[in-house]
């Protein structure tokens, strides 16, 4: 699972790329709306499935070989870049639930510019950039923990 979420993210940041091109240039809120409620609900199984294997299996074993971590203390490069990885994905999650749910419950069905659009678009892109350094910050906790000997 550790894996998949990887890869995952390096099709989720494009997916949300484009998405954020069809509402802002192609003028397609409907497609807008249902690529961010599809890639929200792939992101909060992938999250939990993931969260639910790493408390079940345990991260740090599979990280010991790691010349970066190291057992008995929080003051390596792993658990720094897993504080800082962390400091982007929490936030990004609140965030990300409660646009859409702002989105679903504030603009018509079928979405067009409404009176939330402002307040929409500032969380949105407070969101993507979020989701984006919750990427990155993850590639990179995942390869010092996972792919560096």
């Amino acid at each position: 699972m550790l894996d998949f979420v990887f890869v995952a993210m390096f099709a989720v940041v494009p997916a949300m790329g484009l998405s954020i091109y069809l509402v802002r240039y192609a003028k397609n809120y409907l497609w807008h709306k249902r690529l961010q409620i599809g890639l929200g609900c792939l992101l909060l199984v992938a999250v939990a499935a993931f969260e639910i294997e790493m408390r079940l299996t345990g991260w740090r074993e599979r990280a010991a070989p790691s010349p970066y971590y190291q057992t008995s203390a929080w003051n390596d490069p792993v658990h720094y870049s897993l504080a800082i990885h962390l400091f982007f994905a929490i936030p990004t999650a609140i965030l990300w639930i409660l646009v859409i749910v702002r989105g679903l419950r504030n603009f018509p069905s079928p979405p067009a510019p409404h009176a939330h659009s402002r307040s929409h678009r500032l969380w949105g892109r407070l969101a993507a950039f979020e989701m984006l350094m919750t990427a990155i910050t993850g590639w990179i906790f995942y390869w010092l923990a996972f792919v560096a000997t």
